[in-house]
């Protein structure tokens, strides 16, 4: 998965706790030294027939071949990992959602807003997702809302045992719904299942209408987009009626909300849409979308 997503051994995935400034390394992670080596005995083959790599394009595809078989083992360890999280949500009455974006979309607007806004209504708790630093999680922890941080390093996504480990030392409450604001990107994000109930798309008015036709794996994969700063629609040019067409032709049944999070307009339909999926009690089902880009 490495030559597909451009993560690598360079930086070990962190989790920080920010009331204890505990920090533990991910030694589970996926991403590990195995890759290094698969790719080793490849190179290594095509030396024992004493020929150049370049001359016998065999070499390349068995290449190829042993980078495929490695994403789908990554993928396959990854869904074991997300079915035991979904099972542990599940045993403990735990609403758990996903939020993915572009970067600068107003995912951390989002959830600061909804952090105050449901106050003393609603028990969250928020898995913060980030290659480096705690900026956002700092935002969070402003709100009260317990939160921990994950850096991804040189990783842009997070994955199942990130989130596991994540969760070991936020110890959500049974009953509450955790918030995972994953690592700002439309693509990988969309290949990697973290146990969540539900992926939310945060798409805002500045980035064009057809983004769910450039991305649609991760639009497909979502159960909810949410179109945000509604309060620029004045100044950019954004057709919103096309975006939900789009979003719907790559996904008939997805929902879709219009919002700001900055002025509040549309943020009820948002609270209601958390509120029906906490009482629905319909287990939740993996949320990927892996199409070719899996293979």
């Amino acid at each position: 998965m490495c030559t597909t997503c451009g993560c690598s051994d360079a930086a070990r995935p962190t989790i920080t706790n920010l009331e204890t400034g505990a920090r533990v390394f991910v030694d589970e992670h996926a991403h590990g030294h195995r890759h290094a080596h698969d790719h080793g005995h490849a190179h290594d083959h095509s030396h024992e027939h004493g020929h150049h790599h370049h001359e016998h394009p065999h070499a390349h595809d068995h290449e190829h071949r042993a980078t495929v078989e490695l994403g789908r083992s990554v993928l396959a360890k990854n869904d074991l990992l997300a079915a035991r999280n979904r099972g542990w949500f599940e045993g403990r009455g735990i609403l758990a959602l996903n939020l993915v974006s572009s970067p600068g979309a107003g995912k951390t607007t989002l959830l600061v807003r909804t952090l105050g806004d449901l106050a003393g209504e609603l028990e969250i708790s928020v898995v913060e997702g980030d290659q480096e630093t705690a900026n956002d999680a700092l935002r969070i922890r402003e709100t009260g809302c317990p939160v921990i941080q994950v850096n991804t390093g040189t990783g842009c996504h997070l994955e199942a045992d990130m989130l596991a480990r994540g969760l070991g030392e936020l110890r959500p409450s049974s009953g509450s719904v955790v918030m995972i604001e994953n690592v700002g990107n439309l693509v990988c994000p969309a290949l990697f299942d973290l146990g969540e109930h539900a992926k939310v798309a945060i798409l805002s008015v500045t980035e064009g209408e057809d983004k769910p036709l450039k991305y649609p794996h991760m639009f497909r994969a979502a159960g909810l987009m949410i179109i945000n700063k509604t309060d620029l629609l004045p100044y950019v040019e954004f057709d919103v009626d096309r975006c939900i067409a789009n979003a719907r032709e790559v996904n008939p049944g997805i929902d879709v909300l219009t919002l700001s999070a900055t002025s509040g307009d549309g943020l009820d339909a948002w609270y209601d849409w958390i509120e029906r999926k906490r009482n629905s009690g319909a287990p939740g089902e993996p949320s990927v979308e892996r199409g070719s880009a899996g293979a």
